[in-house]
């Protein structure tokens, strides 16, 4: 069986794949101070749960934009599930499609992650968002090509600044709010938030296919993307398991080193 793990900003998520699907998928807020250790405590009960062992586990990958959580989650791998972790990074791997930008270096492993996925399934030409601490958009070609995107500030992120930095305005959550005009203020900031991230998206998306020069098909993941495709027809898909799906093609085309036992 194979170990996932995606590291975000907000939240690393580990995923157990038999082959033929998911045994279990368990979320931890991303810190980058967890010691190896910890994350084995944890892990043991949940795997417990599923009626898994750390012996069934003969492969780990692992995505990470969180470098500074890598040690930790790399040394998880080595001394609770005895095999090197196989660390996905936009060079020296087979990813079965070019990374055209200029340079590649620079790309999340997310980023490259929902491209392979969403082409996979889909098809390219193709915009994927994710809507994580930051909103990204990444564009593939009909090739699957890796074309490069954009970055916004995630919608929590945004919500959270704008908290801070206005003292009269209360933090809130992010949902659909009943109508466009607020008629207090916290309607008003959940209009603000909502349709004015509908309206990125909306502006976004079709930007990028006029630059592009075709349609494309739009594919959101992320635990919000739900919520914002219910608020507008540019978002074809969801998939919450992009990026996890992403890791399992990734490790499929560059096979994890098996465990030391």
């Amino acid at each position: 069986m194979l170990l996932v793990v995606d590291a975000g900003n907000t939240n690393i998520v580990f995923a157990v794949h038999d082959g033929e699907g998911w045994r279990g998928q368990w979320r931890v807020a991303t810190n980058p101070e967890r010691t190896a250790d910890e994350y084995a405590v944890w892990l043991h009960t949940l795997l417990g749960h599923a009626g898994l062992r750390f012996q069934d586990v003969d492969g780990v990958v692992i995505g990470s934009v969180v470098p500074a959580a890598n040690f930790n989650l790399m040394r998880l791998s080595r001394a609770w599930f005895h095999c090197d972790p196989l660390l996905v990074r936009a060079a020296g791997f087979d990813w079965g499609f070019e990374v055209r930008i200029d340079n590649p270096q620079e790309v999340g492993a997310d980023r490259l992650l929902n491209a392979i996925a969403a082409h996979a399934h889909w098809k390219g030409p193709l915009i994927a968002i994710d809507f994580g601490t930051a909103t990204t958009f990444d564009v593939v070609d009909g090739e699957g090509h890796y074309l490069g995107g954009v970055i916004a500030p995630g919608i929590n992120l945004s919500l959270e600044a704008l908290h801070r930095a206005a003292a009269a305005l209360p933090r809130i959550a992010v949902q659909r709010p009943q109508a466009v005009i607020g008629r207090s203020t916290v309607p008003a900031m959940q209009s603000g938030i909502y349709w004015g991230y509908v309206g990125l998206i909306e502006g976004i998306t079709r930007r990028i296919a006029a630059e592009f020069g075709q349609p494309m098909k739009v594919i959101a993941t992320g635990g919000l993307a739900p919520l914002f495709a219910g608020g507008t027809t540019e978002i074809h898909h969801v998939d919450p398991e992009l990026t996890l799906r992403g890791l399992l093609l990734f490790a499929a085309r560059n096979p994890p080193p098996r465990p030391k036992r």
